[in-house]
């Protein structure tokens, strides 16, 4: 397929838009981009440096230090989908942790840091061919993005997913614990000021809560066949 578009993929938390990114990205050989990834990496600098108290987040101390964070996605040919590295360093494997999931809406709603991270989001897709997730890519980043899709489910059934996938990664968690994250992150996600997540309104809705990756992929690529 000659043809090169950009497909957004928003939605709440554990609603697997990852994953599904993940395939269709390997599936059409475009550019994948993880933006969750992205904040999460922001939120873990913040908690190196001291600039989360109990809580809290020192924004001003955050938005200071703003322009020694360096993030980049590199392709782990192993695992056959990129990682990000935060000024240099791999830390996939830190900031997927019930500590970051705690804090990262928090820092999601600093204006500064949504500006820093949205125009490198936008030079990652100017040339198209990209697949990315977030909870404002369609609405914010690319609005002109050629497929727009919303991903949505129970809070339950996403908190039962995310709590299966935590103890299979060998965290010391709660499925009440990961259902509280949920149900908290969904409110500061959709009630946030700066890029609110919500549906575009040419967006297509998906409610993935009785379906499989499998039957969830093959539904959507359909929806890019269309497109292309």
């Amino acid at each position: 397929m000659d043809k090169k578009i950009t497909i957004a993929i928003d939605g709440f938390s554990s609603t697997g838009k990852s994953t599904l990114a993940k395939q269709l990205a390997k599936k059409l050989n475009y550019i994948y981009v993880d933006t969750g990834a992205m904040y999460r990496a922001v939120t873990l600098y913040a908690l190196q440096n001291g600039f989360v108290t109990k809580g809290h987040v020192n924004e001003h101390a955050l938005i200071a230090n703003l322009p020694n964070v360096t993030l980049k996605f590199f392709f782990n040919t192993n695992l056959a989908h990129s990682e990000v590295y935060l000024n240099g360093v791999n830390v996939e494997g830190h900031i997927r942790t019930m500590e970051i999931s705690n804090l990262v809406s928090k820092i999601a709603t600093i204006h500064d840091v949504r500006l820093k991270l949205v125009e490198q989001q936008r030079f990652m897709g100017k040339d198209k061919g990209v697949v990315m997730d977030g909870r404002d890519i369609g609405t914010v980043v690319f609005p002109d993005a050629e497929l727009k899709l919303f991903m949505t489910s129970g809070a339950n059934v996403r908190a039962q997913r995310r709590y299966d996938e935590l103890l299979a990664q060998g965290h010391d968690v709660t499925y009440n614990e990961v259902l509280k994250n949920i149900e908290e992150r969904d409110d500061i996600d959709t009630h946030r000021e700066d890029s609110p997540l919500r549906k575009a309104d040419d967006a297509i809705e998906i409610d993935n809560s009785d379906l499989t990756i499998e039957e969830q992929f093959d539904k959507i690529l359909q929806l890019v066949k269309k497109v292309l």
